[in-house]
């Protein structure tokens, strides 16, 4: 039997605007990437939306349509991409300053990505210390910056011809803050943006901009915006779904595919060592020790839950893990992230596993966010709202419900968005049990 035959997802009509805060490398590198698969120069190359199968029913049934044939996702020919920026150039200028992709296949996409000009940023050096630029809203109030940003959105909206909204956070880390007084309610946030609280920081803005219009909003920084009680509530009372944190893509990514590995065969583990160098501008920003400290936060959490050594504490108790980010200029977007593993097994014995992933940050990235705007236009159309865990799989530090422990898992974050979907469509869920075929 079906799991969910009534449930009503509203079809995918017009444009869909995806509207983003930072126009770096890794939008820059979204967005010429979209425009080199519509015009067939490459391949979607990363992203579950446009290349994955989903299975249905039994094995034995061979019934695996491609995911954006399953589910009514939109097309890259309807996407429209706006951005917000604290430096002018254009979306072509900006892929060549990230140096990102070759200047070749900039030229073939140059006219597209020319019409795309950075609106003025919601900006404060008090969050993002090492970088400014002098694309910025002018001076207000935060309630009037949010105001700016909404009217942005409408904006957009007239002049692209959208017919819905998504907002995905791809600018700068913000330096670590937990919840204060301000977080506590939508009334003491409200009140905190007419006050130009401190503790309100420019991607909370944002957030809150986006949910009042009834936009949804993924967050794909370590710093802390949607997971707070104040905009948890928006969301609810806004019915608008969000999803974070920051984007699982290099390290942490090979993190969560061998440490599950480890775990399920019961080796030990007393030490995993995790360096980086990069020299992008995401390095710059993160040179700063308050912009680290949000970062560091959610690479060191991986381990803890995948590994649970309070389950398991003759295995993991004593597990020393560290993680460091070094700034290297000549590195530029192409990181390099070194791992040093040390693993015991049977009776004790040592063993180390040496990973050396030179990687391209915003090459990994780019799908993930492509697939998080179309699964958040998707949940929105469902009726879904608040916290969409089921998106997990893309992200670092995942948001669930208060007190809910986070699934870190990349292959059971990967079932879990696979049989949201199922369930999404009335499609038996997958359990892998397989008894039936031994009956």
């Amino acid at each position: 039997m079906a799991d969910n035959e009534n449930r009503k997802i509203a079809p995918a009509e017009g444009k869909l605007g995806i509207l983003i805060p930072g126009m770096g490398a890794v939008s820059t590198t979204l967005i010429a990437g979209v425009e080199a698969i519509k015009r067939g120069l490459s391949a979607p190359i990363g992203s579950l939306t446009q290349m994955s199968t989903i299975r249905l029913g039994k094995r034995t049934d061979n019934n695996s349509p491609k995911i954006k044939d399953f589910v009514p996702l939109a097309t890259l020919e309807d996407l429209e991409f706006g951005c917000w920026d604290i430096f002018p150039d254009n979306c072509y200028q900006a892929a060549l300053n990230a140096g990102v992709l070759d200047k070749g296949t900039l030229a073939t996409l140059r006219e597209p990505l020319e019409a795309i000009k950075p609106m003025p940023a919601v900006f404060d050096q008090e969050y993002v210390k090492r970088i400014d630029g002098p694309n910025k809203k002018p001076k207000g109030s935060k309630r009037d910056h949010a105001e700016m940003l909404m009217d942005d959105m409408r904006q957009f909206q007239e002049r692209t011809g959208a017919s819905r909204l998504a907002m995905i956070w791809c600018g700068s880390t913000e330096v670590f803050h937990t919840p204060a007084a301000v977080h506590a309610t939508l009334k003491d946030f409200e009140t905190g943006l007419q006050n130009s609280d401190p503790e309100i920081s420019p991607s909370q803005i944002y957030a809150y901009a986006a949910l009042k219009m009834g936009v949804p909003y993924a967050n794909g920084a370590p710093h802390l915006t949607v997971d707070t009680p104040a905009l948890m509530e928006l969301a609810r009372d806004r019915q608008v779904p969000i999803c974070g944190k920051d984007f699982k893509t290099g390290q942490t990514l090979i993190k969560t595919i061998l440490a599950p590995g480890l775990k399920s065969r019961m080796l030990g583990m007393s030490g995993w060592f995790s360096t980086n160098i990069l020299g992008n501008r995401d390095g710059e920003v993160l040179d700063d020790p308050g912009s680290f400290k949000s970062k560091e936060e959610s690479k060191l959490s991986a381990l803890e839950f995948i590994l649970q050594p309070q389950l398991y504490p003759e295995l993991y108790k004593d597990l020393y893990h560290k993680v460091r980010i070094n700034y290297y200029p000549p590195r530029g977007d192409a990181k390099e992230g070194w791992d040093n593993i040390d693993i015991f097994g049977w009776m004790g014995y040592p063993m180390q596993i040496k990973v050396d992933f030179l990687c391209r940050d915003s090459i990994l990235a780019a799908p993930l966010v492509l697939d998080l705007v179309l699964f958040m236009d998707l949940a929105k159309r469902a009726g879904m709202h608040g916290v969409q865990e089921w998106l997990s799989f893309y992200f670092k530090a995942p948001m669930t419900a208060p007190g809910l422990y986070p699934e870190h898992d990349l292959f059971i974050q990967l079932m879990k968005l696979k049989n949201t979907l199922r369930w999404m469509k009335g499609e038996q869920l997958i359990t892998h049990l397989g008894m039936e075929y031994y009956d």
